[in-house]
């Protein structure tokens, strides 16, 4: 066993008996490399990563890779899920040294950190086009014994460009001239619509689900906007994407059709895209998006649950086979149906899922939808359902990355909270009070509940999202109290200047993803642009915004606004880089808030179960100023302090939220 055997990282945990001499991130590695003057060889990948997998059995597992390794270099491994901060940081510098990234990630460093070297996936040997991992070492080596300086400059350069980059220097810059937000999603919806292709889904193979770029289609409000996020939904929930007997969703397709999966699942990919398909279901009043969402969720709860919130990843390797657990030949499926005595489900079973004697993958198939299936499995083929699931569940299983991470968590109870499900509605608030019990210690915020990472600023706008939901569900104060609370936090150790202060013009340069308690990374990162999830700058945008309105606070509305007005230049000539930006610019801006005093009542149910773009929903009998004055009963449409008339039915309310969106 090596120092990696007592982290509470899965990933590190894989690496324990590595024969590497492998180090923690920390300090303590840093000065290790300094004092015994070597180059780091750093190594950053993720519990559930295939890749990383093969390159740990391949080189890391190899003693004499690891002798020399051990003799010349001091060796860090870094989860990424669990620092996102130093993963962006080395992220950007491969990207600049190689024009790609992904993992695993191969970076060498000085004893200082800063990286001279870059790139992901090396063999334990030459290959065509590929340099293998053991000539790199000691390409490195001598590089390293022979010509220092320069190493030394090739790092200083990196070095530069790394901290123009990371910061976002060029991108935000403030600006307070008007934004005209209507134009923005008119070009972003265009956009997005002449990125579907035919078979739904945005870009070439690797095809990844987009739910941000689908929202905004949703959000686009034209008959092509909508058809192009349809055909985009069908294809995800009725391909191999989709996990048919297991539920829930992979990381991304190898092809561009949605039929064979990289067959990890990931609990961010889970919370965003059953709010997607949630959201869905009620721009189009779909009860088949539902069901997606619904049985994703359920399929969260049965395999990634906890004792303190909800698991990372599944693995997408079962006993060293990628896909073996989810995979299909005919004759797996005659076995099966023979032995339950369903013969005559056989024939019926291989045409709903699509599973071929040629297959799609090694010989086997991947199930999916057959065209005019239903999604529900109809009641003649649910015992032939229940029994394959069954036989799949004896199967070797994933592994499952049991960290509980705040930021994909709180996601997860936003959609938990947005079912409009009992059962699931009551987990989503369970959840929440778990997290802030968890996830806060001795007054400071962690991204892992073991205190082992601080909260990054995703971390926390994600919550205060989250208790806003939760705020809406019924007007308790409790969860404005809590949002209140994070995001003074937030904005005390994450933003960049002085922070808002009522009555105060808002200054600053935007929030830094690294608390500045954190005191062992290079540079401290900012997130502007949108990738597997929304960005750090886009989810705080929205949440500072519907926190201010709500609260009528002022400094935390500026927030908000400052943030989008230092994106200016990205939200109108880039918008499909900032497609969640897009959408929270709208609270920032154009925010409204819908004033329904009392406990929940048919206004207020039909107001959260509507699709609004830019509105926050204040009921209750709390202590927003919003409800002063007001009586129960009676619905106030309010934008900037000004409201429309009070109306007391659901109809009257319609037209009044359709004139304002």
């Amino acid at each position: 066993m090596n120092r990696l055997a007592s982290s509470t990282s899965a990933y590190l945990r894989q690496h324990a008996t590595n024969p590497v001499d492998w180090w923690p991130w920390g300090r303590a590695a840093l000065d290790r490399a300094r004092e015994l003057d070597r180059p780091i060889l750093l190594s950053i990948g993720y519990a559930a990563c295939h890749w990383c997998h093969v390159m740990a059995h391949e080189s890391f597992e190899n003693a004499d890779i690891a002798e020399y390794l051990n003799e010349h270099f001091v060796a860090i491994k870094v989860d990424r899920e669990e620092r996102p901060d130093i993963d962006a940081i080395y992220m950007a510098a491969t990207q600049l040294v190689t024009g790609h990234g992904g993992w695993p990630m191969t970076v060498f460093l000085l004893p200082d950190g800063r990286p001279f070297l870059a790139g992901t996936y090396y063999p334990p040997a030459d290959r065509p086009g590929a340099t293998g991992l053991p000539r790199l070492l000691h390409a490195v080596r001598d590089a390293w014994t022979n010509e220092r300086d320069l190493v030394s400059a090739q790092a200083e350069q990196l070095d530069a460009a790394l901290r123009r980059d990371v910061s976002f220097v060029d991108h935000l810059v403030p600006s307070s001239e008007p934004i005209d937000l209507d134009l923005i999603r008119r070009r972003l919806r265009d956009e997005l619509v002449a990125q579907v292709d035919e078979s739904g889904g945005f870009g070439r193979a690797p095809k990844f689900p987009r739910p941000s770029f689908v929202e905004a289609l949703l959000d686009g409000g034209d008959e092509s906007a909508t058809s192009a996020a349809d055909q985009t939904l069908h294809a995800m929930a009725r391909g191999g994407l989709y996990d048919h007997f297991g539920g829930g969703f992979a990381r991304y397709s190898v092809d561009d059709r949605w039929r064979v999966p990289h067959f990890e699942k990931m609990l961010s990919d889970q919370a965003l895209l059953a709010l997607c398909y949630l959201r869905a279901s009620r721009v189009s009043s779909s009860a088949e998006w539902r069901e997606v969402a619904l049985a994703t969720l359920g399929f969260v709860r049965r395999e990634l649950a906890t004792a303190e919130g909800y698991a990372s990843s599944l693995d997408a390797d079962a006993n060293g086979v990628e896909g073996s657990h989810i995979t299909w030949t005919p004759d797996e499926v005659a076995s099966v149906l023979g032995a339950e005595q369903q013969t005559e489900l056989i024939d019926k079973a291989l045409a709903r899922w699509q599973i071929t004697p040629s297959g799609n993958l090694d010989g086997r198939s991947v199930p999916a939808l057959a065209v005019g299936e239903p999604f529900v499995t109809p009641t003649s083929l649910a015992s032939a359902h229940r029994a394959l699931r069954a036989a799949r569940g004896r199967r070797p299983q994933p592994t499952c990355d049991d960290k509980v991470v705040l930021e994909w968590n709180a996601m997860l109870a936003r959609a938990l909270l947005a079912s409009n499900d009992r059962d699931f509605v009551d987990e989503g608030r369970a959840l929440l009070e778990t997290l802030h019990t968890t996830h806060f210690v001795a007054g400071d915020w962690y991204r892992i509940g073991d205190r082992g990472a601080r909260a990054t600023a995703s971390d926390l706008a994600w919550l205060i999202d989250a208790d806003i939901d939760a705020f809406e569900l019924g007007g308790e104060d409790r969860w404005l109290e809590r949002a209140s609370e994070a995001a003074a936090y937030l904005l005390a150790h994450h933003w960049d200047g002085p922070p808002p202060t009522s009555g105060a013009p808002v200054t600053g340069n935007g929030l830094f993803e690294s608390s500045d308690l954190v005191t062992d990374v290079l540079v401290r990162t900012k997130t502007l642009f949108d990738g597997a999830t929304p960005s750090g700058h886009a989810v705080a945008t929205r949440a500072l915004a519907r926190l201010g309105l709500i609260t009528e606070r002022a400094d935390l509305l500026g927030a908000a606004r400052r943030l989008v007005e230092m994106a200016r230049d990205v939200l109108i000539h880039h918008p499909t880089s900032v497609p969640d930006l897009v959408g929270a610019a709208g609270f920032a801006l154009e925010g409204v808030e819908v004033v329904i005093p009392g406990p929940p009542n048919p206004l207020s149910d039909h107001v959260r179960l509507k699709s609004m773009r830019n509105a926050v929903l204040v009921t209750g009998t709390g202590s927003s100023p919003l409800l002063a004055g007001r009586e129960p009963g009676w619905a106030y449409v309010c934008r900037g302090s000004i409201c429309q008339m009070p109306v007391r039915t659901v109809d009257e309310l319609d037209q009044q939220l359709h004139s304002i969106r």
